[in-house]
């Protein structure tokens, strides 16, 4: 498996549950240009649904996998990065 996630800080049973699964699983980091991080090192990304604009601007693209946490549990989570990627 090995696919290495971003996921939002502010989404700890996410992170926890895929750390679980045996996925590489790393804290994003946003905003601030020192300590930024290159989104495009991670197989998903998983974000919150209030961060629309979590690259911190509106323009910035990456290659990867994109996933509004929105509503969704954990498990659909995964599945999503499942189908995904």
């Amino acid at each position: 498996m090995n696919k290495k996630i971003g996921v939002e800080p502010t989404l700890t049973p996410v992170k926890d549950f895929l750390n679980e699964k045996g996925y590489d699983v790393v804290n994003i980091n946003y905003g601030v240009q020192e300590g930024r991080t290159d989104y495009n090192q991670f197989d998903a990304i998983v974000i919150n649904g209030i961060t629309q604009n979590f690259l911190g601007i509106q323009g910035t693209v990456t290659a990867s996998v994109v996933i509004d946490a929105s509503g969704l549990t954990p498990v659909q989570i995964e599945n999503e990065i499942k189908k995904r990627t």
